[in-house]
């Protein structure tokens, strides 16, 4: 199997309301290019944050008292802080000026996902999708009316890692394949029965598109190429571990 990742180039800066199926096969035509049956769309959570108006202007937040002896400690901006605290469900950690949390999705990751950059230079943030999942399958329905054919469509964000340095892609909203390949049950080439290997197919997904659309690329979105996915009513949701079976909470 070969794996092909062909950035969409051309997507102009998004407002409030933006048709994104449009704008994303009008960027494609211009390429020359179309989408094909298998192909799956990976596309920038903030891009469907700004279609979405999950746009904050700083100079409309009143910081809490919290976000502001955070902020005071650690040279933060306060308003950024009393957005991270808001939009969380709890803190997970918070020292040397690092704010890690759980988000209202149930997603672990710094500043519950609120980011000042690619926006407006700073005077912006851009909050994470109220339901990604959601907004996954609302894309995916409206390149089908437009298209004819059914493209998966994968929400991606940066996140960091625990123990490792550096940031890699997580699909956060999914809508048209399966986010997992589960193996169990299956025997590897010795004939050992596999047992609890599930592959995250839809964060390695991301990851391939974020090699060829990352923070400075001027590419949003892109079409992953050549993989055969399982087909179903896949959620990102479901590649968030459940309490129970979580070792670390």
């Amino acid at each position: 199997m070969s794996l092909t990742a062909i950035p969409i180039r051309g997507i102009s800066e998004i407002s409030s309301g933006d048709d994104l199926a449009s704008l994303i096969l009008g960027a494609l035509r211009r390429q020359r290019l179309s989408l094909r049956r298998g192909d799956i769309i990976v596309i920038k959570h903030k891009v469907i944050s700004k279609a979405e108006g999950r746009i904050v202007k700083l100079t409309a937040v009143r910081p809490s008292p919290r976000a502001r002896r955070w902020a005071s400690q650690n040279r933060l901006d306060a308003r950024a802080a009393h957005l991270a605290f808001a939009e969380s469900r709890r803190v997970v950690r918070q020292r040397r000026g690092i704010l890690i949390t759980e988000t209202r999705h149930g997603l672990v990751c710094a500043n519950s996902g609120v980011d000042l950059s690619n926006v407006d230079g700073g005077h912006s943030a851009v909050l994470l999708p109220v339901d990604p999942d959601r907004s996954a399958l609302s894309l995916h329905r409206a390149l089908r009316r437009a298209t004819g054919v059914r493209i998966p469509v994968i929400i991606a964000d940066s996140f960091g890692r625990p123990w490792r340095e550096g940031l890699c892609e997580v699909a956060i909203g999914l809508a048209g394949m399966k986010p997992l390949l589960d193996y169990r049950g299956r025997r590897d080439p010795h004939g050992y029965r596999l047992r609890v290997t599930q592959e995250a197919i839809a964060d390695e997904l991301a990851c391939v598109a974020g090699l060829v659309c990352g923070k400075l690329a001027r590419s949003p979105a892109c079409v992953v190429r050549g993989f055969r996915y399982p087909a179903g009513n896949g959620r990102a949701r479901d590649l968030i571990r459940p309490r129970r079976l979580d070792l670390f909470r």
